[in-house]
């Protein structure tokens, strides 16, 4: 009787070690789990579309960063509030903003975002500064926008809470915890820059909504991810003319990254007519001159850039 209840003991420490263990093992892979989630480096886009679009917004994104978010371009209006809205990202969690050139469909939208930023400092919702990057002629644009079409309030704020820095190219910046590298893309029709941003291991590069250039090949060989436009299918290019509009083709795109040794390709600032078919399309006709990833998302998806 004796043994039996100590054995019957030993079973029982024993069950409740196994299952002690096991609760560790069981947490340890949840708070893994959630250190790995929040060190994911991803890219959402807002929009993925031309100037013209109306089945989706204009191309604009957001980088996110374990320090934060970098909005780069604005669309063409208001309506970059509602498509960081659906996308669950609360403006007031920005840190910075990159503008790639002065078009409408990229710059307008810009304008609300300073003012949102701005009421929010006004009402102690936004911690710290809220850095605005882009090249001298669009800062100049930009800093007479606010003041012309902006209540004195909101506007006072740039200069204070919310400042408008001047880039050059192949200047250097750091936000988000990366560092960025702002280059010309030689543009044909008005001054653009793009950007290289390196973060840890990784390595990205924003061509902005031009063909590229191989005066830029020095920020762009080699990098894990390459950000760039596809007016486009290289089959349609009777139907939407992108060489006549200063673009490029989802052809175009793989080709140039096969040869840059480029890893992951992400097109956007597309035409709207295809929107059904886009992703499988565009991702096989990138791939037939490109052995990597090529993504091409819809407005609101988010991929993940480690």
């Amino acid at each position: 009787m004796v043994v039996s209840v100590i054995k019957m003991c030993t079973i029982s420490k024993r069950f409740r070690f196994s299952m002690f263990f096991v609760s560790v093992l069981v947490i340890n892979k949840y708070f893994c789990a959630q250190i790995n989630c929040k060190m994911k480096t991803k890219i959402t886009m807002l929009g993925t579309g031309n100037a013209l679009v109306t089945k989706c917004f204009n191309t604009c994104f957001v980088i996110s960063t374990e320090e934060g978010n970098l909005l780069t371009d604005a669309g063409g209006g208001n309506g970059v509030l509602v498509q960081l809205e659906k996308a669950g990202i609360d403006y007031r969690s920005l840190n910075a903003m990159f503008l790639t050139h002065a078009h409408t469909d990229h710059i307008l939208g810009a304008l609300w975002i300073v003012r949102m930023i701005s009421t929010a400092i006004n009402r102690g919702e936004y911690k710290g500064i809220f850095n605005i990057y882009g090249h001298s002629h669009l800062c100049g644009l930009l800093k007479m926008m606010v003041t012309e079409m902006l209540p004195k309030k909101i506007a006072s704020e740039v200069g204070k809470g919310i400042l408008i820095n001047e880039i050059g190219d192949g200047e250097a910046f750091e936000a988000i915890g990366a560092h960025f590298t702002a280059f010309s893309i030689h543009s044909t029709k008005l001054e653009q820059f793009g950007y290289r941003m390196e973060y840890g291991d990784l390595k990205l590069a924003c061509l902005g909504d031009e063909p590229y250039n191989e005066k830029c090949a020095d920020y762009v060989k080699g990098v894990d991810w390459m950000l760039c436009e596809a007016f486009c299918l290289y089959d349609d290019r009777d139907r939407f003319h992108p060489y006549e509009k200063h673009h490029s083709t989802a052809k175009d795109a793989g080709e140039i990254a096969s040869t840059l040794d480029v890893k992951n390709i992400l097109l956007y600032h597309t035409e709207e007519k295809t929107l059904d078919t886009r992703k499988e399309r565009y991702t096989a006709e990138a791939k037939l001159g490109f052995s990597g990833r090529v993504e091409v998302p819809y407005d609101l998806e988010t991929v993940e850039l480690e």
